[in-house]
């Protein structure tokens, strides 16, 4: 009978202690909701103008231009999430927003910028690009100008902002109008299968992955299938000037202005390589209707020397990771630029070559220096001889993920392991030169489902269309992912390879004098027809464990997987996050 109350006064301990435990989770989530609905509920704080008093800079100003903004991000829309560490990395340097009159009396009147300034925007006038990213503009006291096509105004096609949304963001101060044209529509199609299809709306492009040539209403003469012109210079020039006016005429009576800004479809065209004809008649129209036009893409910087018609941006991709972006600046500007480093007990275990490194949680993101490497090594390993080491790359297809074994700094000798365009590449270097050990192709990676739009197709010049060499296109579009689980075992001269459990080198003799060395991690990207040099790889759940002699794995000599613990906080912080996400898009 002792036992029996014993065990029961026992078990009421244990009744009593979770009823607390779940009396103060609940106490814990009605305090976050009332604090989440008061976030919520605050509205939104008007912009505050920054004083231009205080600038003084002549140096010029980057320019930052996203497609479009989504809850969780696509191939083509970046994450909120994501923008948000772009923008606030962007904020922490001190780049300061200037608006659209800032740029023209920086041209026009010489006029000072800040020392840091940033013209931000977001293409193709989307509900959800506004919905998202207004948030992160008030909290940022950030401006941006929002670019339109002016044959979705006053149409039914809801993802898209309409005149009345317009005109409500940019009397919150936050927003500023431009324009991305009349429409989005192509000429001078030719499908993957050598088809030629001709003129087509955006619209009429459903299956936009058989697209393999095409060309922007705008950017030369309608062609048939032998790339011969179909209208003379009259009807061409008609044409052009037909959407220039059909543009002002919409912005004007729903708008009643016609924004400053114009972003040409597509960019980098315009004046590069183009019939001249078909750019003057274009550059007529944009002069007489707009005062500012981004006609480039892929650099960030614009100076004092260059035309205020003829400005570029860069388009971060969804793909980017954000040291990726502060990469692409740094190289445009030579501005001092601290990279993100994230979970800095994580990168104490790492020595930076190169690049540039952010530790998240189970990730590490290697970021490449533009045109070059980026490169880690694992301090402390060039003591472990016998290992093996596993790791999942998560980095786009097209680049090069690497992982150096018994690495020598000094005499640069290794035994290399590359994803490279979906090849695994085995190299070693003992001496001068690098012998190649196997280059395997590995199954082929399914994508054809994925929304990729355009981006394998190529927008030419008729001149670059009768040059180009299809042989030396990748592949694979430059934004498709695959996850690729890489054990590594090097164990006296014996090299062992899998890749997502598959053995494919077993026993591999390597150079005998490499005894010694450094584990390494290296990100480089993959030369192609972008003009993007730098690459981010991914190595996710990376982990070093010594080889036993009978080649068992022993003990663990480095993992930067999560533990228990920090799996839980995380994703209570997430949780949290969105939470507040929720609130301020739902109030």
């Amino acid at each position: 009978m002792g036992l029996w109350k014993r065990n029961a006064a026992l078990d009421y301990r244990k009744k009593d202690r979770f009823k607390r435990f779940k009396t103060g989770v609940q106490i814990v989530i009605v305090l976050a909701l009332i604090y989440v609905l008061f976030e919520a509920l605050a509205g939104t704080d008007p912009h505050i103008e920054p004083d231009r008093s205080a600038w003084t800079s002549d140096k010029g100003f980057i320019a930052v231009s996203y497609f479009g903004v989504s809850r969780s991000g696509t191939p083509k829309l970046i994450a909120k999430s994501q923008l948000n560490e772009q923008l606030k990395a962007l904020y922490d340097q001190g780049y300061v927003t200037i608006s659209q009159q800032d740029i023209i009396d920086y041209y026009r009147n010489g006029t000072k910028l800040p020392d840091k300034a940033l013209f931000l925007s977001f293409e193709d006038g989307r509900n959800d690009s506004a919905l998202f990213a207004e948030p992160y503009l008030e909290r940022y006291n950030y401006r941006a100008t929002v670019m339109t096509y002016a044959n979705k105004m006053g149409n039914s096609e809801r993802k898209f902002l309409q005149p009345s949304d317009l005109k409500k963001m940019q009397k919150s101060g936050y927003w500023e109008l431009g324009s991305n044209g009349y429409r989005l529509a192509y000429i001078n199609v030719v499908d993957s299968e050598g088809n030629f299809i001709g003129v087509k709306d955006e619209s009429e492009l459903r299956n936009k992955l058989k697209i393999d040539y095409y060309n922007h209403y705008l950017m030369d003469f309608i062609r048939d299938s032998d790339m011969i012109p179909t209208e003379n210079r009259q009807e061409m020039e008609q044409r052009i000037n037909a959407d220039y006016e059909q543009m002002k005429k919409i912005y004007t009576s729903s708008l009643g202005f016609v924004p400053n800004v114009y972003m040409i479809m597509h960019a980098n065209t315009l004046g590069e390589g183009m019939n001249r004809l078909v750019s003057n008649v274009n550059e007529s129209n944009i002069e007489e209707l707009f005062k500012i036009h981004f006609n480039r893409e892929g650099d960030a910087y614009n100076g004092k020397k260059d035309s205020i018609y003829d400005l570029t941006r860069v388009q971060p991709q969804a793909y980017w990771q954000t040291n990726h972006l502060l990469m692409r600046i740094k190289a445009n500007t030579d501005d001092n630029l601290q990279f993100v480093v994230g979970d800095k007990k994580r990168a104490n275990d790492w020595k930076l070559v190169s690049g540039a490194a952010e530790f998240r949680d189970n990730r590490i993101a290697l970021t490449s220096e533009a045109g070059g490497a980026g490169m880690l090594l694992l301090q402390g390993s060039e003591k472990d001889r016998d290992i093996r080491v596993s790791a999942t790359l998560n980095g786009n297809v097209v680049g090069k993920q690497s992982i150096y074994l018994r690495y020598d700094q000094g005499r640069d000798t290794y035994v290399l392991v590359t994803l490279d365009n979906n090849e695994l590449l085995v190299e070693q270097k003992a001496g001068q030169s690098v012998e190649q050990i196997a280059k395997i192709q590995l199954d082929e990676i399914d994508w054809k489902n994925k929304d990729l739009a355009l981006n394998k197709a190529t927008s030419y010049t008729t001149q670059q269309m009768s040059e180009v060499d299809l042989t030396e296109e990748t592949q694979y579009p430059v934004n498709i992912k695959s996850a690729r689980k890489l054990e590594l075992s090097l164990q006296g001269d014996k090299l062992g390879v899998k890749v997502d459990g598959e053995s494919l080198l077993t026993g591999e003799t390597i150079d005998g004098s490499l005894a010694s060395g450094s584990i390494a991690l290296e990100s480089m990207y993959h030369e192609q027809k972008d003009n993007d040099d730098i690459y981010d790889a991914l190595f996710d759940d990376v982990e070093v464990r010594q080889l036993n002699a009978d080649g068992s794995a022993g003990d663990k000599l480095y993992s930067n997987r999560l533990t228990g613990i920090e799996f839980v906080v995380g994703t209570a912080q997430r949780t949290w996050n969105r939470m507040i996400d929720w609130a301020i898009e739902t109030f």
